[in-house]
């Protein structure tokens, strides 16, 4: 038998937002007796796709970085505090010095107590004696990136400890890498042994091609060492003029300096 309807009160409307339970009670009914036993459903709204940054290209992916990050390095070092008894003795770091994208790097030892106090690598009387050296070669400083291992001055001058070369071995690696020099020239024991990360003296090494990276690198004696034995500079006379040969660059044909 069917349910008749006809004389039945029309359905209580349904109202949106907050209704009491009663009133929702009573609109529920209503909808049952007019035969409504299921309500649609509203459609979940689909939230718009995010959009997800895309990584930052690495620099010097493509080439050299720029110079700006030498500089973020600079600034790094110049906070470093790796080496306790060397940040509370020096007065200031020292970086390095030279164009960004040097064709050639020349790598030292540490600063001594000239360098410490200007903060600019080589200026001292071992300093003096390697640009009297780079101007026999017909080169220029202001052509060549000059940069030490250690970036603090050792008390007294005394060599690098292998922990302090450890400890700076991030900074001139960096360096080197954000240079990308294709030719290293490593002055003297500390550095020689610290790029090529070997124990044979530089006496072992000079003379002879390495490489580091894409760079190729030559080791000869330091200025310093040249102060104290002068006629070890016809040894460096030798890898110079073997550096300005694989550099391309005509050989001088004056004496050492």
């Amino acid at each position: 038998m069917m349910k008749d309807t006809q004389h039945q009160s029309p359905p209580v409307p349904l109202t949106t937002g907050k209704v009491s339970a009663k009133r929702l009670r009573q609109q529920l009914e209503s909808l049952s007796e007019a035969g409504v036993l299921d309500l649609p459903r509203s459609k979940k709204k689909q939230s718009a796709p995010v959009k997800r940054p895309q990584p930052a290209s690495k620099a010097g992916a493509s080439g050299k970085v720029s110079g700006q990050t030498l500089e973020l390095l600079r600034e790094e070092v110049a906070s470093c505090r790796l080496c306790e008894s060397l940040a509370c003795s020096r007065t200031q770091t020292v970086f390095g010095v030279g164009p960004t994208h040097a064709k050639l790097c020349l790598l030292g030892e540490a600063p001594g107590a000239d360098e410490d106090a200007c903060g600019i690598p080589f200026v001292g009387r071992a300093g003096q004696l390697l640009t009297k050296i780079i101007e026999a070669c017909s080169l220029s400083r202001d052509e060549i990136y000059i940069l030490n291992v250690l970036k603090c001055r050792p008390p007294e001058n005394r060599p690098p400890l292998p922990e302090e070369v450890a400890n700076c071995r991030s900074y001139f690696e960096r360096q080197l890498e954000i240079i990308s020099p294709e030719f290293i020239c490593c002055l003297g024991t500390t550095a020689s042994q610290a790029l090529l990360q070997t124990t044979e003296t530089i006496g072992l090494l000079r003379g002879r091609w390495f490489s580091h990276g894409s760079a190729q690198v030559l080791c000869t004696y330091h200025p310093s060492y040249l102060l104290r034995n002068p006629s070890a500079k016809r040894h460096v006379w030798d890898d110079m003029k073997l550096l300005l040969a694989r550099m391309g660059i005509p050989l001088a044909t004056g004496n050492p300096p």
